[in-house]
């Protein structure tokens, strides 16, 4: 789960990191208000949309004066805004945070992740911040310092001091480093966080250490314990089909493609991924249904793959371990009933009550396409798909 920047500076400031002062906006009006509650002369109006690369599409503006303020956040307010993270359809700006100008004398990086292949908290730190970090480490990997945390022992004062010297800080700044690395490990930890970055932190004229920006990341599945977080959630600002899935108990992300899949198992979801790249075609989502799936859930799948207006052909792969067979077929003929199928629809089963579940779909009347395996599955939707578009 993603949250705004403003939320985000809430959350570390209530446990003791420093940030600058600001409020959040969602009209000309508050916004007005809040910069004449800050003491300027320099203030920062940012849109706030769940999306990164905002200065370069215009989300954020330094003026100073509060008529300033007010006239671009009357150009903020309602625009499309249009970063390398929304896609060329942008996100609409529904608030604003404006907050108190800082004196920069340099512009730092600093990030904590879970790290897949250590299976670790991993601290991320570099001089060249500012600038996006995946561009860093393309163009200048050597000036990314990465320690990994052992969880055994956690973020040790040594760990604060090595970034602090990788960043080139020095006298009282060390000890400020240590302690703000330290709080941003024990926030990661405690709020079950999947990415915190500070980017930029910045080193003021007066030798302060401030995190200027701030984004942070949730593990969904911890949100059962996290209310505090969970209510942060902004829905306006998540993808509908995404959203519609996640009230359902269903795992989607939407693609580029035009093979939509609803599968049980997210690795089997990727295998059949990858396995239609293979046969030369394109997945439109990742949909997976889970293993104790009901015949409704299995019918909203396919309504929220077919809100999809790419999608030109379904490929169903069901694995009947905990799911039975004959429970996703039901779930297929009513969705294909209800919807009026008429694209291309590959069905392979295996598994638990697989015969009767074969047997429901033959029965049904319906053009469905049966496949013996998975590779014979993705060659005949990708083969259907392509047979449509001729």
């Amino acid at each position: 789960m993603n949250i705004h920047e403003y939320q985000a500076k809430e959350l570390l400031k209530a446990r003791g990191i420093p940030v600058l002062d600001g409020g959040i906006a969602y009209t000309v009006e508050e916004a007005v208000e809040v910069a004449k509650s800050l003491p300027g002369p320099v203030y920062v109006v940012k849109a706030q949309i769940h999306a990164g690369g905002r200065g370069k599409g215009g989300g954020v503006k330094v003026v100073k004066s509060v008529d300033d303020v007010k006239t671009e956040t009357e150009k903020m307010i309602g625009m499309q805004l249009v970063t390398h993270q929304t896609g060329p359809e942008g996100q609409e700006v529904r608030r604003v945070y404006v907050e108190n100008g800082c004196d920069i004398k340099r512009e730092l990086y600093l990030g904590l992740l879970v790290d897949r292949a250590t299976s670790r908290i991993t601290v991320m730190a570099s001089t060249e911040g500012g600038v996006d970090i995946e561009e860093v480490a393309e163009k200048t990997p050597d000036k990314i310092l990465k320690i990994a945390i052992d969880p055994a022992t956690g973020l040790l004062p040594f760990h604060g001091r090595e970034i602090a010297f990788g960043l080139g800080l020095e006298g009282k700044q060390v000890n400020k480093c240590v302690a703000l690395v330290q709080k941003l490990y024990n926030a990661f930890v405690a709020l079950d966080a999947s990415i915190v970055e500070i980017n930029p932190l910045v080193v003021t004229g007066d030798g302060d250490i401030i995190p200027l920006d701030a984004k942070m990341n949730f593990d969904d599945n911890a949100l059962f314990r996290q209310k505090e977080v969970e209510g942060l959630r902004d829905v306006a600002e998540e993808d509908p089909a995404e959203r519609r899935a996640h009230d359902h108990e269903l795992n989607y992300v939407k693609l580029t493609g035009n093979i939509g899949c609803m599968v049980n198992g997210a690795g089997l979801a990727m295998a059949t991924m990858d396995i239609i790249k293979l046969s030369g075609g394109d997945p439109a989502n990742f949909l997976d249904v889970g293993g104790g799936a009901t015949k409704e859930r299995v019918a909203e799948a396919f309504r929220i793959i077919l809100s999809d207006p790419n999608v030109e052909g379904i490929l169903v792969n069901i694995f009947g371990g905990i799911m039975r067979c004959d429970v996703i077929a039901e779930g297929v003929i009513t969705a294909a009933r209800e919807l009026g199928l008429t694209m291309p629809l590959v069905v392979r089963l295996e598994g638990t009550n697989v015969d009767k579940g074969k047997k429901l779909l033959k029965e049904s009347g319906l053009n469905i396409i049966a496949a013996d395996n998975l590779a014979d599955a993705a060659s005949k939707v990708v083969a259907a798909v392509r047979a449509e578009a001729a």
